[in-house]
């Protein structure tokens, strides 16, 4: 991915984004349920950004060889 500025942004529909900073596509999209928003008591979005904030991180090692990649195939699976 070209480096560039992102930013995370919540939309009107609750859904919250993060994308360059100078394109409307969403580059990955957390939508949480109203039960989870409930658990979360409104911090939603702190819990969002760490969440992205990690994500970006991990995305960076595995570019730049820190981290292996697993093989997997494309189907749903269980991550934890």
């Amino acid at each position: 991915m070209p480096t560039s500025f992102l930013e995370i942004v919540e939309l009107p529909d609750g859904r919250i984004i993060l994308r360059r900073a100078d394109d409307e596509e969403a580059l990955v999209t957390l939508d949480f349920s109203a039960d989870a928003r409930a658990f979360m008591q409104g911090h939603h979005v702190e819990v969002a950004k760490a969440m992205l904030n990690i994500g970006v991180q991990m995305a960076g090692r595995l570019a730049d060889g820190e981290l292996d990649r697993d093989d997997h195939d494309s189907s749903s699976r269980v991550l934890h």
